[in-house]
């Protein structure tokens, strides 16, 4: 029976077949759509070094013939013969792509899938459909790839550009149609025999003659019969998924975003009036209220969500957070410390995790008993009797931590008694995850529940020799912790949705989110660098967001 990937599943090749001559068949389907489906042979860099391995249709195999364009058959679209063993050492990723043919986007395709065959029998089909989409015009479908042995992955990444864009993106040539040549003047006529007697052209066939034989015909398809290597027998036309079945599950989050939900457009400022006597001022309000995208679908309520921690609060300056007050000094014969610091006194709460103020965060480890994993150094005051004690990750998590940059000095709490955290008077913001999952990066988190699985992810960086960015990934049930400079904003993610890599806290784990880099080709006469040349782009269906803080790290 074949097994079902969803977008990001990876799974090693040995464990779906001991073949190692694979078919691989695309189908991508859409009213009036026409499709190139392509196969791109990158190397360890993730570029295409020997376009001789960009396998499409005016270049159906590579030289050694490991890669081989089949055509359609059997129900794909297009369809594949990957021989691995003959794939040369240098060429470490095959990326199987669907790009658009003429007008049209990807969110008007019905269904589509990629799927592995070893023998003639399906180990491996991960399926899509125009949902998960809007704008692209083209799709990573998924890949082959080597890291100590070939393994597959199911992308589905979109893609704006159409096929030449893909080109360029993983380093190709576009190699422009030449200009046809102008006509050379007229030279004086030579020796010529009379009309009617010179013979017709041997290159020329005469009108009406048939193709050459040489020229196959329209109908008979290169896979006439089933290849030797298994490839799928045509009474097992496999379809695409039917519709409304999409690939990926979005996920809930933190019942993000309420202020979005709710609708609150920002104030749109008058226009200036006549010259006259200045307009009055209105009153302070809340300096940041996020925009609605336009036309972005409404994020789904779950039952019983919890209020969005990241929703800006009723503001208290004109800044947008509540800032805080000086205390007054109590005047007449109540005045003592006790009415003075009273506003001050622990918050009463029968919850587990409890915020004192922005930046003092409470966890009452007698209420489930389950112990707390914080950064090192972030107690500031505990209560009864709790234990601390070193949190090591282990060596593969330390040398993990060391290379990509998520590594968290952790210690562990636990007891009966109550522990307050805090991180250089950094705004916090308790999240209960149920079920869900969301990404953070490793320099925002102060504390989370022990029971949370975690682990670090990779942001690919499509076109940037050796370069990525990465995350830590919390889910299941509990609270997660995360800091903040300052009041953050929390947009939902929209097909134009792009945000400072230093800036950005956290997002949704079901948003898709790839690095966007601008690269001016033209030659200026003053060169310069505007320092926003790297930044993430983030997709994904309705409900996704991204949490994105007032300061760069």
């Amino acid at each position: 029976m074949a097994r079902e990937f969803q977008r990001g599943h990876k799974a090693k090749i040995s464990d779906l077949t001991a073949g190692r001559d694979l078919y691989v068949g695309v189908q991508v389907a859409g009213p009036g759509l026409s499709f190139d489906i392509s196969c791109f042979g990158l190397d360890a860099d993730e570029r295409l070094s020997d376009d001789r391995y960009f396998i499409f249709f005016n270049q159906p195999k590579s030289p050694e013939e490991s890669l081989q364009q089949l055509g359609a058959q059997s129900g794909d679209t297009e369809s594949f013969r990957v021989t691995l063993d003959k794939i040369p050492s240098q060429i470490k990723r095959l990326s199987f792509t669907a790009a658009l043919d003429g007008a049209g986007q990807m969110s008007q395709a019905q269904s589509g899938y990629i799927r592995i065959v070893a023998g003639g029998e399906e180990v491996a089909r991960y399926s899509f459909d125009g949902s998960e989409f809007s704008t692209e015009r083209a799709v990573m479908l998924g890949d082959f790839y080597f890291k100590d042995e070939w393994r597959f992955a199911a992308v589905g990444q979109g893609f704006d550009g159409g096929l030449e864009a893909l080109l360029r993106n993983f380093g190709g040539e576009v190699l422009e149609e030449e200009e046809p040549a102008a006509a050379e003047p007229a030279q004086a006529p030579g020796f010529a025999p009379p009309g009617g007697a010179s013979e017709q052209p041997g290159f020329a066939p005469p009108a009406g003659a048939p193709a050459p034989a040489s020229a196959p015909p329209a109908a008979s398809a290169p896979p006439q019969q089933p290849p030797a290597f298994g490839a799928p027998q045509p009474a097992a036309t496999q379809q695409g998924p039917a519709p409304g079945t999409p690939a990926h599950a979005t996920a809930p989050t933190i019942a993000a975003p309420d202020a979005y939900a709710q609708g609150q457009a920002p104030a749109q400022p008058a226009p200036p009036g006549p010259p006259g006597p200045p307009p009055q001022q209105p009153p302070p309000t809340q300096s940041f209220s996020p925009p609605q995208a336009p036309q972005a679908p409404q994020a789904p309520q779950p039952p019983q969500a919890q209020q969005n921690p990241f929703a800006p609060q009723a503001p208290q300056s004109p800044f947008g957070s509540q800032m805080p007050q000086m205390p007054q000094i109590p005047q007449g014969p109540a005045a003592g410390m006790g009415v003075t610091l009273d506003k001050y006194r622990e918050a009463p709460t029968g919850q587990r995790w409890t915020l004192q103020n922005e930046q003092l965060a409470r966890v009452d480890l007698g209420i489930d008993g389950q112990p707390v994993l914080a950064r090192q150094g972030s107690m500031v005051l505990y209560q009864g009797k709790v234990d601390f004690s070193y949190k090591g990750a282990g060596f593969r998590g330390r040398v993990v931590g060391n290379a990509t940059g998520q590594e968290m000095q952790l210690m562990r709490c636990t007891g009966g008694g109550q522990v307050f955290f805090a991180e250089e008077a950094a705004t916090l913001h308790p999240i209960e995850l149920q079920g869900d999952s969301i990404c953070v990066s490793a320099d925002h988190v102060l504390a989370f529940d022990e029971g949370l699985q975690y682990e670090v992810r990779r942001i690919e960086g499509h076109g940037i020799p050796g370069g990525a960015l990465f995350t830590m990934v919390f889910q299941g049930t509990g609270t997660v912790v995360v800091t903040t400079q300052g009041p953050p904003v929390v947009l939902p993610v929209t097909p134009t949705t792009f945000a400072d890599a230093d800036a950005v806290v956290a997002w949704s784990a079901a948003a898709q989110v790839i690095v966007s880099s601008q690269v001016r080709l033209r030659r200026q006469a003053y060169p310069g660098h505007s320092g926003e040349t790297v930044n993430l782009q983030f997709r994904g269906a309705p409900g996704n967001f991204i949490v994105v803080q007032p300061y760069e790290v």
